[in-house]
């Protein structure tokens, strides 16, 4: 190999090899620092949403999703260093994002409503609420579902844009609830009389609240004689042992006190 040969393969590798290798340690160092950066993006992240105590789930997919981006910007700087038109790189990622997102809608609203209720906390595990068309206890607040025991003892999982989207009653919030009920009275039961003997077997009823006291009042008068409101308070989760003991206990006491069977009673007035 002559000198001019050598020469020509040394002006080569100080043109071409020598910048490219340099391009690729540059390349290797940026998606190393970059990672590093990332991955103190990411604690620096987490350390924030779990100061404000927000829920584990959430935390670990905000984490994820925040961990992805940070990657694909990555991966596009570092393409730019080799030349690669990243303009058109990143439109092909825009485009397929938005196909993605139109795909998955409904899914994504379900994760965007889970965000809110973990946010908002309308609702929370072991609440006992209404939602969705669906009424039961709270066992999880996923990122796209809410799973809802029934009270007949059946999961139920319920999207989040659903329960979201619609009314929500939440009988836990509040310390106590009303539980309404009716008694039908008869004709000829003296409509005061039976409010004092229901007042008083009410409070005998374990779990019935004497603060607010339980109400017994006149609701209507109707063809089978005096309607009465029978609603005394209890706790939620008393409130179906409470429902069941006042329906017994206006049992007993019209029996023990001998009230007739209510009926409709009509007075036909003959024509002159």
């Amino acid at each position: 190999m002559n000198t001019e040969s050598i020469a020509n393969m040394w002006q080569l590798v100080l043109q071409n090899i020598i910048p490219f290798a340099w391009t690729v340690v540059g390349a290797i160092a940026l998606w190393i620092i970059g990672g590093w950066v990332i991955n103190a993006l990411k604690r620096f992240a987490r350390g924030a949403m779990s100061s404000r105590k927000l829920d584990a789930t959430l935390i670990e997919y905000l984490e994820s999703a925040l961990g992805v981006m940070l990657r694909i910007l990555l991966v596009i700087a570092v393409l730019s260093l080799f030349g690669v038109e990243t303009a058109s790189f990143a439109a092909i990622l825009a485009a397929a994002g938005i196909a993605i997102g139109m795909a998955w809608s409904g899914l994504l609203a379900n994760f965007a409503a889970g965000v809110f209720l973990i946010l908002l906390r309308p609702i929370r595990v072991g609440d006992f609420i209404e939602a969705g068309g669906v009424m039961g206890t709270v066992r999880e607040i996923g990122m796209f579902a809410t799973v809802i025991d029934t009270m007949d003892n059946v999961r139920t999982v319920v999207g989040n844009n659903k329960i979201f989207a619609d009314n929500i009653t939440n009988f836990t919030t509040n310390p106590y609830r009303r539980v309404d009920l009716a008694c039908q009275l008869g004709h000829g039961v003296d409509p005061q009389a039976a409010q004092a003997l229901l007042k008083s077997r009410l409070a005998q009823i374990p779990n019935v609240m004497t603060e607010p006291a339980p109400d017994v009042e006149i609701l209507e008068f109707n063809l089978a004689g005096t309607k009465l409101a029978v609603r005394p308070y209890c706790h939620n989760n008393d409130y179906w042992q409470v429902y069941f003991d006042t329906n017994k206990a206006i049992a007993e006491v019209g029996a023990t006190n001998g009230w007739p069977v209510p009926a409709p009673h009509q007075v036909f007035l003959q024509p002159r």
